[in-house]
């Protein structure tokens, strides 16, 4: 297999070092906006160098975001060539067009890094609804709201002093708002109910309720409880199509959810003949994220289908028939209310829309 790799930063550099120890893959040509002495192979600013390259088969995308990288993963499709991506908000917003596209040209598509880091969900997801159908996943898919709140609750401390220790850290960037406020779990959610369920769901139509309005006192609140906050992306099929939401969940303090600490994901479907299942790891991080990357390589060499799986019916998201419990905390104080999870985050929202101090949180229930 011949690469031709873009990018070439902390997930980039760490998968430029495993291909190159992996016998059978090469790194053909790296996209790179200067020139790089520490990159042993031929460079290039220019990506026409790549696309144009009939010798390079698979194109990998690294660099993140929605522009260029829309571009070039479609131009290099175009082109007859594979493509492995890590970028969850693109896979995310033009998931329809980018499977269609891989099916149209007879390529592969793999993105298993996107949703889990180094942990193989996608794939492994992929693998079980080959011959049992998943009715639910969930889980801790953000490690740096998972370091936040692990360390407010280990230490007591307030939220913003452990944002910025998360910046400092780097598991946090300078503006963190996707990852604090849900919209990253949102994305790794929506393309693990895409393929869990053979649908394809809006992103826009999830709702999320970050962990920006959390304070030392709510954990203090929790601990009295016995309970253990964690934000939570949960899907699950419903009579009338699928419920989903990202929002923050409390979880007994004996249990497995509650001791996923620091960056690490924890990650949990539910199937008919399996029961219930978890996946546990790094959820990001140059190598172990890179190591899925690599893996898509290696699948991909050895022949695989054009995406994980062939189905994707349209589907609109529907919470009026997933009721819960949840803490509510307002000025006036806090309590405890039974609604639905699209009560809920209406409710968030008007809040959020007055700029009044509001948190919320799910209790989750054994199922």
């Amino acid at each position: 297999m011949k690469i031709g790799l873009l990018g070439f930063g902390t997930v980039g550099s760490a998968f430029y070092t495993l291909a190159r120890e992996c016998p059978g893959t090469e790194i053909a040509r790296l996209l790179v906006l200067e020139k790089l002495p520490q990159a042993d192979c031929a460079q290039t600013t220019d990506f026409a160098d790549i696309v144009n390259d009939p010798a390079i088969d698979t194109v990998v995308e690294l660099i993140g975001g929605l522009h260029p990288a829309y571009e070039f993963v479609t131009a290099a499709m175009k082109a007859g060539k594979n493509v492995v991506t890590a970028n969850k908000q693109l896979v995310c917003a033009c998931y329809d067009e980018l499977v269609t596209l891989a099916e149209k040209q007879g390529v592969a598509l793999r993105c298993t890094a996107a949703a889990g880091g180094g942990i193989p969900w996608l794939h492994s997801l992929a693998r079980l609804t080959a011959c049992d159908r998943v009715t639910a996943v969930s889980g801790i898919m953000n490690g740096t709201t998972n370091y936040i709140l692990s360390a407010m609750t280990d230490q007591g401390t307030e939220y913003a002093d452990n944002l910025r220790e998360a910046q400092r850290l780097g598991y946090a960037e300078a503006d963190p708002t996707a990852d604090v406020e849900g919209y990253d779990a949102c994305r790794k959610l929506v393309l693990s109910v895409n393929i869990a369920f053979g649908v394809s769901i809006p992103e826009a139509e999830v709702p999320c309720f970050g962990i920006s309005g959390i304070a030392a006192a709510d954990i203090a609140a929790f601990k009295r409880l016995g309970l253990v906050c964690k934000l939570i992306a949960h899907a699950e099929l419903t009579e009338n199509g699928v419920a989903a939401c990202v929002e923050p969940m409390l979880f007994p303090v004996s249990g497995q959810m509650a001791h996923i600490n620091g960056p690490d994901n924890l990650i949990s479907l539910r199937a008919e003949r399996v029961g219930a299942q978890s996946f546990a790891g790094a959820g990001a991080g140059g190598f172990p994220t890179a190591s899925n990357v690599l893996a898509d390589c290696l699948e991909i060499a050895a022949g695989c289908a054009p995406f994980y799986i062939a189905e994707r019916r349209p589907l609109s998201v529907g919470n009026d028939g997933l009721r819960q419990r949840y803490y509510v905390r307002t000025d006036a104080g806090a309590d405890s209310r039974l609604m639905t999870v699209r009560e809920a985050h209406a409710l968030a929202a008007e809040y959020k829309n007055n700029q009044q101090p509001f948190f919320m949180a799910a209790v989750a229930e054994e199922k």
